[in-house]
């Protein structure tokens, strides 16, 4: 098994990365996907982040408001260290269970935003990182997300720096043109990728 470490900031692409990998062969754990299934209703963790957090952070229906939950945690390194010390520990036990159950010769992806800021990289085989400049970034975060540019901003400034994330990559995947250009380079990847898990 090859464990690869996928990230990028918010706006880089990352996502759209980890699709084409998983389209090409690759077993992709989400941690951002697994982070929401923790939190759904009826959920310990979602029980635990309304006891530190209160019932305002709740839809009508019951289910987390990401949107107001982000609102307060991103202005706010304690509170944002909160969650993260609620949230973490519930998507490393089922990261852990998936990656149990992958076969033994397979390409494993592990899609985690935040690699760079919890010291991860020691823990992959090859760090793999989506960049693109900040103002591509905010360009997409307005476009597709309809973020303001003081909510894309403050996201930035609690994550890693740019410069901090392409530290730890293995392999860096250049972002701010077409979809075509990206496939392109996630095929130059890919390859990297099975070249290095056949040498294993």
């Amino acid at each position: 098994m090859l464990k690869v470490g996928l990230t990028g900031g918010i706006g880089s692409g990352k996502s759209e990365v980890s699709r084409r990998l998983a389209s090409r062969g690759a077993v992709v754990i989400d941690a951002d996907k697994i982070a929401r299934e923790v939190v759904e209703p009826g959920t310990e963790g979602l029980a635990r982040v309304v006891g530190v957090f209160g019932d305002e952070i709740l839809h009508g229906d019951g289910s987390l408001n990401r949107e107001k939950l982000g609102s307060i945690v991103f202005a706010d390194s304690e509170k944002l260290a909160s969650l993260n010390a609620i949230v973490h520990p519930l998507v490393g036990a089922r990261v852990a269970e998936l990656q149990h159950q992958a076969d033994g010769d397979v390409i494993v992806v592990y899609d985690v935003p935040l690699l760079a800021e919890n010291g991860l990289a020691p823990m992959y085989d090859v760090v793999v990182v989506v960049d693109a400049a900040d103002d591509v970034r905010l360009a997409r975060l307005a476009e597709l997300r309809g973020m303001s540019e003081q909510d894309a901003r403050a996201r930035f400034a609690a994550q890693a720096s740019r410069e901090d994330r392409l530290k730890v990559a293995d392999l860096v995947v250049p972002n701010e043109g077409s979809l075509e250009e990206l496939d392109t380079r996630v095929d130059e990847i890919w390859a990297e990728l099975a070249g290095r898990a056949r040498k294993r």
